[in-house]
């Protein structure tokens, strides 16, 4: 068999962006400007955790429509020592609110999640106890060699000066336009006379400068115990929301320990419960050991028929048995075993597509953004974070200059469920921050923003190397497919033959113009270098370090 994927593959792509190659240290993310600000930590002498603190709060800035200190996520960091540990800093359920606080869309399908006058999705009503702020400050603290203050100077920069539109950030506000305007605060900033800002006009956040400047020198504290709470609560009842000063007072972050895979050799860690990710791309890697996807060929129609099924299964129990682990028993060891996928994959038709059920009982918005950073000391740290959809709530917290989160909406409305409402309860969310060791090394890093779109495209990046022998950027830039049971999405790269082989194996496919988001990887060599890429669905940029300090003793003379 050759050793080049492109001989067995039915699907072909170029890559449309380059990789960055570094020796002392890498940073990925959505946006050249926060890239930058992570690697200007690294430059200075900082470690990856520094790097990645200043890398999230500059993309609150740049990347406003995706994340913000009132929004929540999970961090994925791999220390130098060799130790993995997940930081949960997802946002809670208000504790004023009840299972049935909302009202359900009258008809809406079983994963929908949609209430009556968007309660849950717009507004204040839709806004989640944050818990990004906490875990960015607390994880700087424990684990970072940085001050807050320094760390935070590049995104009070931009917001202060401000930056320039790109095409994406101005496609964005296009999109939320409709919601956003019936928000003064929002809209003065995204739409100035009532139309989204151009591509090249710049952002000027002044207010919300001042508000980061004073986190810079009070810490989490200034939202949680302090003035910055004060705004957000009075916002909060003067508006109708559930956020009051007694759940930003019980707010905690929760460590974590991964969820490990073992396929073909490789160890595959993922994120635990609450994130439904780990799980189910354990789940879904060990059902495909079980088949050759390497002869296969990439983006076939007999691998993308598997690559369905399997997505179709996980999806079947995640609805079953997802959720915060407080409230929800979550079968991890069954989900994860060998022998639980070998008893899934005796059912799988390879010559038709069939419905699926759960094997297992009970006991998201598609808008996030995904940063990967690495230093030369060992330190790599893979972080997803949202606000949820696109501009979360669609509103902007007047004396904070800050855009809410609207996590309210990734619950169910309808009591009795996994995922239904409980006061305090942890968002469940498809966040896939993933690391790949071989023989005990760290070979990959990767994450991506997509809502439920993101573990499928994260297992699907992992095949991409392992199976596939994809380089890094060939991997994060490589055509993606999705289903939960419905359509099948397949991005616009996989030719009509394909289609029209899996239509035939009784596949409703649906032609896309993407699926998830921009990944971003880094990969580790053994000489110590790295390689970063960001893929072509953001506006992802590696920046790496190399080069070092002058060698010990070395003079220029002009005589």
């Amino acid at each position: 068999m050759s050793d080049n994927w492109r001989d067995r593959a039915a699907t072909s792509f170029e890559c449309e962006k380059q990789p960055a190659i570094s020796s002392r240290g890498m940073v990925v993310s959505n946006h050249p400007l926060a890239s930058s600000a992570g690697a200007e930590m690294l430059a200075a002498g900082g470690n990856a955790i520094d790097a990645a603190i200043a890398t999230l709060f500059t993309l609150t800035v740049v990347e406003p429509m995706m994340v913000g200190i009132i929004g929540g996520g999970m961090a994925h960091i791999r220390l130098a020592d060799g130790t993995h540990r997940f930081i949960d800093g997802q946002s809670t359920v208000p504790l004023a609110v009840r299972p049935d606080t909302y009202s359900s869309k009258p008809g809406a399908a079983h994963d929908v999640f949609d209430t009556v006058g968007e309660e849950n999705c717009v507004g204040p009503k839709a806004v989640a106890v944050p818990g990004s702020l906490m875990a960015w400050c607390e994880t700087l603290r424990r684990f970072g060699t940085m001050s807050l203050a320094d760390v935070m100077q590049p995104a009070i920069k931009h917001a202060a000066r401000g930056y320039a539109v790109t095409p994406y950030l101005h496609e964005c506000i296009r999109e939320s336009a409709a919601d956003m305007l019936k928000d003064k605060p929002i809209s003065a900033i995204y739409l100035p006379n009532g139309e989204p800002l151009k591509i090249g006009e710049r952002v000027v956040q002044a207010e919300y400068a001042e508000t980061l400047r004073y986190i810079a020198e009070h810490g989490e504290a200034a939202l949680y115990q302090g003035s910055l709470g004060d705004i957000l609560v009075d916002y909060m009842e003067k508006n109708g929301g559930y956020i009051r000063r007694a759940d930003l007072a019980a707010y905690k972050t929760v460590e974590r320990q991964p969820i490990r895979a073992d396929y073909r050799g490789w160890a595959i860690l993922g994120p635990p419960p609450p994130a439904a990710s780990g799980v189910h791309i354990a789940e879904m890697l060990n059902i495909l050991e079980g088949y050759d996807i390497a002869s296969l060929g990439f983006g076939t129609a007999e691998t993308i028929h598997y690559l369905a099924e399997v997505l179709k299964i996980a999806f079947a129990d995640r609805a079953a048995a997802s959720g915060d682990p407080a409230y929800v028993n979550v079968p991890v060891e069954r989900l994860t075993s060998k022998a639980y996928a070998e008893e899934r994959r005796r059912a799988i038709d390879p010559n038709r597509a069939q419905a699926w059920g759960a094997g297992v009982a009970q006991l998201e918005g598609a808008h996030t953004t995904h940063l990967t950073a690495a230093d030369a000391f060992g330190n790599v740290v893979a972080t997803t974070q949202t606000i949820n959809n696109l501009f979360g709530a669609k509103i902007l917290i007047p004396g904070l200059g800050a855009v809410a989160n609207n996590y309210m909406h990734l619950f169910d409305p309808r009591p009795g469920h996994a995922l239904s409402l409980a006061a305090g309860k942890r968002v469940t969310t498809s966040m896939s921050p993933m690391m790949a060791l071989r023989d005990g090394k760290l070979k990959y890093a990767l994450g991506l923003p997509g809502g439920k779109r993101i573990f499928p495209s994260a297992m699907q990046a992992l095949i991409n190397l392992i199976d596939h022998g994809m380089s890094l950027q060939e991997a994060v830039e490589a055509p993606r497919v999705w289903t939960e049971g419905n359509a099948l999405e397949v991005e616009l790269a996989v030719p009509e033959s394909v289609r029209e082989k899996l239509a035939s194996l009784g596949h409703t496919v649906a032609p896309v113009s993407s699926v998830a988001g921009g990944m971003n990887a880094i990969q580790f060599e053994e000489d110590g270098c790295m390689q970063g890429a960001a893929c072509w669905r953001a506006d992802g940029t590696p920046v790496g370090i190399a080069g070092g300090l002058a060698r010990a003793g070395v003079r220029f003379r002009l005589v």
